[in-house]
């Protein structure tokens, strides 16, 4: 191969540099040789695809190689850039291996192990500006690479190879589809994809491509299970939400303004023939006939979940009636948003606006003028979303670069040189100027990596920090620190003999050299400690770039896959040798306006960065979601005050030891995901738990059924002056029917007979005092919300959907009061929360059967039924229904079902619907056990 990277030949003959011979002198971990194990048996079995998922840090490179040299084939590894190019070489270096067993970036195929990146096959610049999903808006035709066509040619003169296909998830982009065709034609290559994101997170899509690529695959351990073993560091998400600058805030507000005016003038009568309301009214409430009527509401929410989304938040600010079947989950319990508006809105003008109309053609135009200003366009077909500019100003503002400034300073105080920090950002200058209508308002390179550099050595806090720009085009840093890395470059690097200039306030080091050889140079920077932060592209450091020292990610990018995520926060986990007790902390930086209707849109990317993203909270707990980050954060609205939250995170950064003592480091696991119930409200009844949280689950009360049923619980119970006369009478009705014997000869059996009436009834109303004292008892006593859980889960096993009962429900109390359930049968721990969760909520939807719980209101102790759903796994028929009440009545109290089919139910139902039958408010989670 030249020095230009060109093809020299087709490659060498088969098999004349095989990898036997080689092997690894360390001892891969146990999980590491469980993949490998597991591997074997895929190519005992006949298979010649396969492949790995670990988590970042877990040595994915180390498993691939070894697989690969277990084959003993010539091997072809791709890679996403030369940063990772180089590792994978200097992996294969570090076996023992006889002479002529090297590894190289040679395209002509001439070495044992070649490393070639996937850019040899379509173009790909890693510093490109990228959108959400990590997708490059260059067009496909445009990234096929001139070259290709002969690489595969050196693949089809290689001999038998195995092919290691490094980050895999990349076959999932743009490009994947010509690496399948090309796979297709090497039928006798044995290919093993490498990768970090979890399996359970692709599209169907995804799947397809992935199934007809590599077949299932080969997990591994999970990332929580890693660091609980100790083989990845501990860590802590941490969130710094900050707000626009005054000039974005005013282009905001001047923006939001217009859409705001349109979302109240919608609500004003007149604003078409047919208003907004009483539209929505008949086509989602009442469902008139011509407006889809008796079409059932699940089948509108599979058919557009958004719209409907959008209906249901509408109710809960008491907009609109609730529909029919519909039910009020935890992400409906929140004001309208500017998607649920255009979803209405687009909607409402499809169907309803009629354009022959005059009025309706001004209400279209009014709705035309407003919807651009978030992002919207009205067309013949409804709402079009677009580019929003609004998005641009919150994911790019001035306020996050100075946001990173306080965090990295606040490192910087809490653990001082031992700081390594790689911020991330996602282009290293924007490849356009930005928007006409954005021009003063944001900077062109707004978001940059070489602005956030301009500032972190501006600022006096952290210009010590020494911080340096690395990307796959550039290596620059402040004017106090270039003098230093040139040094350090010429001693690394003796053919390198760097030269600075001087560009937009930075100093460019330029030289005979390459990405692959600068990103390894200036990587040994910073971990000698020279330098404290780098600043990079995502595409080039965010996945596969390994330092050990690295303990902190600032994470500024936009991308939301679960890709990016867990390839971004991964670069901070691995073990640093010089710091045994290292606990990584990973950064996202978020701009909210209350200004404007989309305000929240960059909230929502980090929501969604979060979602199926395992971390611990602040109690101990390894969960998925911001829960995680914060537990009063919450997915669907921004925190009322930001600085307070900043606040914590803060102090977060100097207690690295309490997050590493929360994840229990060398405790035991089942490396399980499980779904949880968050309850929060008021405590019913004081509860005792351990210091890590765990509540004891309750004993069983007394048997409120006895052999003959439930017993009837009357509207008013007796009192106590009422007790006192069933216990008098009896004695009192004796003594008057012994009085009445006249005759003398029957004294003695009338006396028997008048003892024993007298027995019985003083037994009979004695027994129906205690019970309704008992009763009274059980009316007047809170129920512990752990006895609904314990409910649930018996009624879920007796039924058969269930493997445990109550024994199986787990307690958690957070910090805050909150609780957490869990039932620890994992094939049913969904369907256990889903259950909870309609019998603790608010009455709503159509449930097939309601059940009472008694409680006493009022001095005079006057018995109140409210009524709770039986929820849906319980109400499929009458036996599931009365195996729910048994379990109700063991755990709750008594009380019958009713079935709302009935009059009696139906009437019920209408009189109940909507109200809470208690004060809490739920969350779904999944937490990791």
């Amino acid at each position: 191969m030249s020095q230009t990277g060109e093809p020299t030949a087709a490659g060498p003959a088969p098999g004349t540099a095989p990898l036997s011979g080689a092997f690894w002198p360390g001892e891969p971990r146990p999980y590491q040789n469980d993949a490998l194990a597991r591997v074997d048996e895929r190519w005992a079995e006949g298979d010649r695809r396969t492949w790995i998922v670990l988590p970042p840090g877990a040595g994915k490179t180390l498993v691939g190689l070894e697989a690969a040299r277990r084959l003993g084939r010539r091997t072809v590894v791709l890679v996403p850039n030369t940063a990772i190019q180089g590792q994978w070489i200097r992996h294969w270096r570090a076996f023992e291996r006889p002479e002529g067993c090297d590894a190289g970036g040679d395209r002509a195929l001439g070495d044992a192990v070649n490393v070639l990146t996937y850019q040899s096959l379509a173009v790909f610049d890693p510093d490109a500006e990228t959108d959400e999903e990590g997708r490059s808006a260059t067009p496909v035709r445009d990234r096929l690479h001139a070259n290709g066509r002969a690489l595969v040619a050196a693949l089809h003169g290689a001999g038998p190879l195995t092919l290691l296909l490094d980050e895999c998830h990349h076959l999932l982009q743009v490009w994947g589809r010509l690496l399948a065709e090309i796979l297709d034609e090497l039928p006798d290559a044995h290919v093993i994809g490498l990768t970090g994101t979890p399996a359970g997170s692709l599209t169907a899509a995804e799947r397809d491509l992935v199934d007809r690529l590599f077949g299932p695959p080969i997990v591994g351990a999970s990332l929580p299970a890693l660091v609980r073993d100790g083989y990845l560091a501990p860590f802590a998400e941490l969130v710094h939400v900050t707000e626009p600058t005054l000039t974005e805030h005013e282009y905001l507000a001047g923006q939001g303004a217009r859409f705001a005016a349109l979302c109240t003038d919608l609500l004003e009568p007149g604003f078409a023939d047919t208003d907004l309301l009483p539209w929505l009214d008949a086509r989602f409430v009442s469902r008139d006939a011509e407006e889809g009527g008796g079409v059932a509401w699940g089948t509108l929410a599979a058919r557009d979940p958004a719209l409907t989304d959008a209906v249901l938040r509408l109710h809960h600010q008491g907009l609109i009636a609730l529909p029919d079947g519909a039910r009020l989950h935890e992400r409906h319990r929140h004001p309208p948003r500017a998607e649920d508006w255009t979803a209405l809105i687009g909607d409402y003008a499809r169907h309803c606006l009629d354009p022959d109309s005059p009025r309706d053609r001004e209400a279209r135009e009014r709705i035309r003028a407003a919807l651009p200003s978030v992002g919207h366009h009205l067309t013949r077909k409804g709402v079009r979303k677009g580019t929003s500019p609004v998005d641009r100003v919150l994911a790019r503002s001035a306020a996050k670069s100075l946001a990173t400034v306080d965090i990295l300073a606040a490192e910087w105080e809490a653990i001082g040189p031992r700081l390594r920090a790689l911020v991330l950002c996602d282009h290293e200058r924007a490849s356009s100027r930005a928007p006409a209508a954005l021009r003063g308002v944001i900077p062109d390179d707004a978001g940059s990596a070489w602005l956030q550099v301009v500032r972190l050595a501006a600022d006096p806090r952290t210009s010590v920090l020494e911080p340096v720009l690395v990307t796959g085009r550039t290596v620059a840093t402040g004017p106090a620190t270039s003098a230093a890395l040139v040094e350090f470059v010429r001693s690394e690097l003796p053919s390198v003999d760097p030269v600075v200039r001087e560009v937009d306030g930075l100093h460019v080091l330029e030289g005979a050299w390459t990405s692959r050889s600068w990103v390894g140079a200036v990587t040994r920077f910073l971990e000698s400690g020279r330098s404290h932060v780098l600043v990079g592209t995502r595409a080039l450091l965010g996945e596969g770039w390994d330092a050990r020292g690295v303990n902190t990610v600032v994470d500024l990018t936009t991308a939301t896959t679960p890709t990016a995520v867990v390839q971004s926060r991964g670069r901070a986990l691995r073990l640093d040798p010089a710091w045994p007790d290292k606990v990584a902390h990973t950064w996202t930086v978020v701009c909210v306006s209350r200004e404007h209707p989309r305000g929240a849109a960059d909230w929502d990317r980090f929501v969604r960065k979060h979602e199926g993203y395992l971390g611990v909270d602040a109690d101990g707990e390894v969960m998925s979601g911001i829960a995680h980050v914060d537990p009063e954060l919450s997915p669907y609205e921004p925190p009322e005050d930001p600085g307070r939250v900043n606040l914590r995170m803060v102090e977060r950064t100097a207690d690295r030891e309490g997050t590493r003592a929360r994840w229990r480091l060398g405790a035991g696991y089942e490396d399980v995901l499980l779904p949880t119930l968050r309850v929060r409200g008021p405590r019913s009844a004081p509860v005792d738990h351990g210091p890590d949280g765990v509540v004891a689950r309750p004993e069983q009360p007394e048997v409120t059924v006895g052999e003959g049923g439930i017993v009837p619980v009357p509207r008013r119970l007796p009192a106590a002056r009422d007790l006192g006369l069933v216990w008098i009478a009896g004695p009192v009705m004796a003594v008057f029917l012994v009085a009445g014997l006249l005759l003398p000869w029957l004294w003695a059996p009338a006396l028997a007979a008048a003892v024993l009436a007298g027995a019985s009834w003083w037994r009979a109303f004695g027994r129906t005092a205690r019970e309704a004292e008992r009763l009274r008892a059980l009316a007047r006593a809170p129920v512990e919300t752990a006895r609904y859980a314990c409910a649930v889960a018996d009624a879920l096993r007796s039924v058969g959907l269930s493997g445990t009962g109550a024994r199986g429900v787990r307690i958690h109390v957070d910090g805050d009061g909150v609780y957490r359930f869990t039932l620890d049968d994992p094939e049913a721990a969904a369907l256990f929360t889903e259950a909870l969760d309609e019998v603790l909520g608010p009455l709503v939807g159509e449930p097939r059967y309601l059940v009472p719980r008694y409680v006493l209101t009022g001095s005079d102790e006057e018995t109140v039924a409210v009524f709770h759903a039986v929820p849906s796994a319980s109400g499929r028929n009458r036996k599931h229904a009365l195996a729910f009440e048994r379990a109700w009545n063991r755990w709750v109290g008594p009380g019958e079902v009713v079935h709302t089919r009935s009059d009696a139910g139906r009437a019920l139902l209408s009189a109940h619907r909507g109200s809470a039958p208690l004060e809490v408010s739920t969350a779904h989670r999944l937490t990791w056990e």
